[in-house]
């Protein structure tokens, strides 16, 4: 059966040509999975009964269920356990911070880029997610704080799973997700990261509507970014930031470095020395992020003061750097952490 909410419009309208249905069609289709929600034939009430039975014959909906749901006691914050009809599962995490809604989504279930310091690294590599299963975390999720008055204003594809890895599904979701036909979120307000899939990068800045981009450095020599972050042994930090320095970005659009900081490892007024060095000339902004131990941790997080050092030495030489608050670290939402309960399930 044909997974009719894994399609683009163009793909829907085609789908129903096939059908000996006119393509208007396709679009009346494509608002009602994307733009309402609906994952259910019979309520799509201004297309006949007809063509409903078609589609129901030919074409059904990508299913996912909630195994379990989390709210934390500190911030709010809502992490959910994700199933698929397959039986594996992801975990997907809102992130709150007063009235901004951050929906921290995955797109692989586990991740092959072998992270040391990320707990879903633990998991090895499992699969690509579909576009379609990308965008069901939004809807369900959004659905989940519409029930208390609320919604997602901002969205991070920086759950589990590497987003460049699965390049071509990444971008089917952000070509729905930003279309306002579709989920008709803002390009403003969804942000792409990356360990640092170079070949990969440009095709982020190919959509109609370009997307903000994160990069995650987390070291600032390639002796300690290759053994923190396997990916830098086939892409360095010099090949890495050339290719930022290529990139199409609009005015006022900044690319964001996010630092994850590890005591005694990457949290030196040195290091500090050696991103101005990297990162000179670029329009960038700097998140550094105290590290979220896990039980099984190998690293401990920089202590405050560090940071504050690490940050000072920045801003007094003219970057904008953040010391980002960590949010549902008492559910294992925080960076890094989506893993917890994957095994045990």
């Amino acid at each position: 059966m044909i997974k009719i909410d894994n399609m683009s419009l163009e793909e829907i309208k085609e789908f129903l040509k096939s059908l000996g249905e006119e393509s208007y069609r396709g679009e009346q289709i494509y608002k009602w999975i994307f733009s309402r929600g609906v994952d259910n034939f019979e309520d799509m009430t201004d297309i006949s009964k007809s063509l409903r039975g078609k589609l129901s014959d030919c074409s059904e909906f990508t299913k996912i269920e909630i195994l379990e749901k989390i709210e934390s006691r500190k911030d709010g914050s809502i992490k959910a356990l994700f199933s698929f009809e397959d039986g594996e599962k992801i975990e997907t995490v809102v992130l709150k911070d007063g009235n901004r809604n951050t929906l921290c989504i995955s797109t692989q279930v586990g991740c092959r880029m072998g992270c040391s310091f990320c707990s879903t690294a633990k998991i090895g590599f499992k699969r690509d997610l579909t576009s379609a299963e990308i965008l069901k975390q939004v809807i369900v999720m959004n659905r989940l704080l519409e029930e208390k008055g609320d919604k997602v204003t901002n969205i991070v594809y920086m759950g589990m799973g590497e987003p460049l890895d699965n390049i071509e599904n990444v971008m089917r979701s952000l070509s729905i997700l930003t279309d306002e036909n579709g989920l008709g979120f803002s390009h403003r307000k969804v942000t792409v990261s990356t360990s640092g899939r170079v070949d990969n990068i440009d095709k982020i800045f190919s959509l109609k509507k370009p997307v903000n981009l994160a990069v995650s450095l987390n070291a600032t020599t390639d002796s300690t970014r290759s053994e923190i972050m396997p990916v830098n042994r086939k892409f360095g930090i010099a090949e890495l930031v050339g290719k930022l320095r290529e990139l199409p970005l609009q005015k006022r659009k900044r690319i964001t470095i996010e630092y994850v900081m590890l005591r005694g490892i990457n949290d030196t007024i040195d290091d500090a020395k050696r991103i101005i060095h990297i990162v000179k000339g670029l329009p960038v902004k700097i998140n550094l992020i105290l590290y979220n131990p896990t039980i099984d941790s190998i690293y401990k997080p920089s202590t405050e003061e560090s940071a504050l050092k690490f940050q000072k030495y920045l801003t007094d030489r003219n970057f904008t750097v953040f010391i980002r608050k960590s949010y549902g670290s008492d559910i294992d939402g925080a960076c890094g952490q989506l893993y917890a309960k994957y095994k045990k399930m």
